[in-house]
């Protein structure tokens, strides 16, 4: 499992979505394109802005479905951070299924 550590590209605040547009395109992204599974570690994160977590995964929810978030691990999410992460994958998936309560996917961190 690859594992990418948001504070080597962000620090303490995580705000930069070009950061994460880069981080989705050159490593997210390829190893879900070899059914791999990725680790996005916020470990040292205080907080994250909601354009960030989305130019992270929202496209990659939209590219491969909602059923991709069981090949991606978020680590060391503070409450803060695992709020937006939810706050994202409620607003991708309300996009993909219109607003179908019987797919609820967890953000798993």
């Amino acid at each position: 499992m690859k594992t990418i550590f948001i504070y080597k590209y962000t620090n303490d605040f995580a705000e930069n979505k070009d950061i994460a547009r880069d981080l989705r395109i050159n490593k997210i992204q390829p190893e879900l394109d070899k059914n791999g599974r990725i680790k996005i570690d916020f470990d040292k994160v205080g907080s994250a802005t909601q354009s960030f977590v989305h130019a992270l995964i929202s496209e990659v929810i939209r590219t491969y479905g909602i059923q991709i978030l069981d090949n991606i691990h978020f680590e060391n999410c503070n409450s803060r951070v695992q709020k937006i992460i939810e706050i994202v994958v409620e607003y991708v998936q309300d996009g993909i299924f219109d607003n179908d309560d019987n797919n609820q996917p967890s953000s798993n961190c």
